[in-house]
């Protein structure tokens, strides 16, 4: 089984946290990791977060997507994408990318998303992310959501939220695609 993990906003910078998952998902998986900064060709000279996700947020993102769907042109078992990760994921099953299962976590800007790719998708937020999806928006998808009580953005950088994550991926996998 095929799973691709794309980062979050900063892609390979400050992402040894992505290793907890790796670790945790290689006995089960073939797995790919795609820096969403390189598929988006992001400046990684920059340094301020504010400007890398205004260069995600004006062709970034679409860029991301269009490369995605050019490297992986066969069936995709499961792709996990953190913060922007999960976005590109969403456009990019939404534009045809083969998968059967994607897990988005703290992809708050999925709150603009009218349109859900016929596709198994989970989603995984802090309860002090301010930038979540509101109630509104969760209802109208009717999508399988777990919150994370007293956690903000940046939860899926811990180590106890990998082992918690990595294992509910196992388990959906089991009883939903298997």
């Amino acid at each position: 089984m095929k799973l691709i993990i794309l980062s979050d906003l900063l892609g390979h910078r400050n992402s040894n946290w992505v290793n907890s998952y790796t670790d945790l998902l290689r006995h089960k998986f073939q797995i790919r990791f795609y820096d969403c900064c390189e598929l988006a060709e992001i400046d990684t000279q920059l340094i301020d977060k504010e400007d890398i996700h205004q260069q995600f947020v004006t062709g970034g993102i679409e860029k991301a997507v269009e490369q995605l769907l050019h490297k992986e042109k066969n069936e995709i078992t499961c792709i996990i994408g953190f913060s922007i990760g999960g976005l590109i994921a969403w456009k990019a099953a939404l534009a045809g990318l083969k998968t059967s299962f994607i897990c988005a976590i703290s992809s708050t800007r999925l709150r603009c998303e009218i349109q859900k790719p016929n596709v198994f998708i989970h989603l995984f937020y802090g309860e002090n992310d301010p930038y979540k999806p509101d109630e509104k928006w969760f209802e109208l998808m009717q999508l399988d959501t777990v919150i994370y009580n007293n956690e903000n953005h940046e939860f899926y950088m811990k180590q106890e939220f990998a082992n918690k994550i990595s294992l509910n991926i196992i388990e959906k996998m089991k009883s939903d695609f298997l």
